[in-house]
């Protein structure tokens, strides 16, 4: 009697391994040139940086980093207790990568939503620079920089 095997659910890494190999071949058959494989593969995201901020959650952010400047914006990864019983995560230094924001300056983040202690972090993020104190918001864990 011969046992088949179950197959297994592909990873992202078999999709995107078949989806390369696929353009691969397209790019040998002529079908698409190599400037769009090169183009789509190599092309780095960019952040949009932004000199106000005046959409809802702003007021809820310029809140949070009140309540982040009360504890001294602790420079710390961890949880910190908070108003009404809840915990908020500061997440300690960030590096600014990508240079979206200013250079030559040290930033930390912190999160905007408090929430139960070890609960699932969401994308609202505030980044202080602790030198100037300059605070910038991102709503969408950094694809877009608001300043408070």
């Amino acid at each position: 009697m011969t046992t088949l095997a179950t197959p297994r659910p592909a990873t992202r890494l078999h999709r995107f391994l078949g989806a390369f190999a696929l353009l691969t071949a397209m790019v040998a058959a002529g079908l698409v040139g190599p400037s769009v494989v090169s183009t789509r593969l190599a092309e780095p995201a960019h952040a949009a940086v932004y000199s106000s901020c005046t959409m809802t959650r702003c007021a809820d952010a310029r809140t949070a980093r009140s309540g982040w400047s009360a504890k001294g914006f602790p420079t710390s990864r961890g949880w910190y207790s908070w108003s009404g019983g809840q915990y908020n995560y500061a997440g300690g230094q960030f590096y600014n990568r990508e240079g979206q924001l200013p250079a030559n300056a040290t930033y930390y983040e912190y999160d905007v939503y408090p929430r139960a202690n070890g609960a699932a972090r969401d994308a609202y993020r505030i980044v202080v620079n602790k030198s100037t104190g300059v605070t910038w918001f991102s709503p969408d864990h950094y694809v877009n920089f608001y300043r408070l």
